[in-house]
């Protein structure tokens, strides 16, 4: 059986969430990975208000796998600034006071834990955010001491969520992504080591964010073949020749043709799709493929389509056995 190809609703934040399931349903999906805040409220106790959510889904007879938190997670370790009053709910903003922000990240990602156990899901996908990415171009020169610092730090926020996560029989996919504290192989290995291998914590694999750094995306999936915990299908496009805009995006607009790169929607871009699917074969994975759909250039309605017939055509199994195993005559 090939794996469940479900729609990330994060993009969708505009409509409620039977009109979602509705188109979802109509696109050919299989499933949905829901996006905090808009569609799923971790502050709710009540368990009537989750099985609300289920009924609606099994109306549909469409599956739950995951729920999400970029935008919150994103919070708990970043150097809090005007710009994540625009993604974050009021109640977690509150006075814009830095710390007091991480703090309440923090709280509400339990809070998500939590929600995902009572929906009877055991992943949840989400963001860090880094203490260290404005380091990144190593100019003033940044010593190797504060970037230990950055990781001891994400290290002291993570650790007591994942603890949370796992009594509660729940696992935190970070999905490694410039701004993150991971966002690229090495940077992964950091997070796992700074975290002493965290039963808790893996990631979610999406590798429209590596491939236009330049990282080998496929080999991503080898070095981490039991931290993989769910898989995001988004393409990206680069250019093979120079641009106006280079990797760092010259703070020109996603869509913008000046771009190196842009995201595009699933088979449109450069990633080989086909090598990751017999990739995640090889380490085993059998969990959703999710569709977090991303177009500047698309009718989202058509991308998200054409976006799921794409991956099912591209999903398969791994053979039970190698192609000359029946070559033998001898008895």
């Amino acid at each position: 059986m090939s794996r469940t190809v479900t729609l990330y609703s994060l993009q969708w934040g505009d409509l409620k969430l039977e009109e979602i399931c509705q188109k979802a349903k109509s696109f050919g999906y299989e499933g949905l990975e829901l996006g905090l805040p808009d569609h799923l409220d971790v502050r709710q106790t009540d368990m009537s208000y989750y099985n609300g959510i289920k009924d609606l889904l099994k109306k549909y007879n469409l599956e739950l796998h995951t729920i999400s938190t970029h935008l919150i997670g994103q919070a708990v370790c970043d150097r809090i600034d005007e710009r994540h009053k625009g993604i974050l709910p009021s109640y977690i903003w509150g006075d814009g006071d830095p710390e007091g922000v991480r703090q309440r990240a923090a709280e509400e990602l339990i809070l998500t834990g939590k929600a995902a156990s009572m929906l009877g899901v055991d992943t949840v996908v989400g963001f860090t955010g880094s203490p260290i990415w404005h380091m990144l171009y190593s100019f003033p020169p940044v010593s190797e001491a504060l970037i230990e610092d950055g990781f001891k730090e994400f290290a002291k926020r993570f650790t007591p969520i994942l603890d949370e996560y796992q009594k509660l029989g729940v696992r935190y996919a970070l999905e490694v992504h410039p701004t993150e504290i991971a966002f690229d192989t090495i940077t992964a290995k950091r997070a796992l080591e700074a975290l002493n291998y965290h039963p808790a914590f893996g990631f979610n694999y999406d590798p429209s964010h590596l491939g236009y750094q330049g990282v080998d995306y496929v080999d991503f999936i080898y070095q981490f073949p039991d931290r993989i915990f769910h898989v995001h299908m988004k393409d990206v496009y680069w250019s093979d020749t120079p641009k106006q805009v280079g990797v760092f995006g010259g703070h020109v607009a996603f869509g913008d043709p000046r771009r190196y790169w842009n995201f595009r929607s699933v088979g449109r871009g450069k990633i080989n799709f086909e090598e990751i699917i017999r990739a995640l074969n090889v380490i085993g994975y059998t969990g959703p493929l999710s569709i977090e759909w991303e177009d500047s250039a698309m009718d989202r309605e058509h991308g998200a389509r054409e976006s799921c017939e794409f991956t099912k055509k591209i999903d398969f199994e791994m053979s039970g056995h190698a192609f000359d195993a029946f070559f033998s005559k001898n008895k």
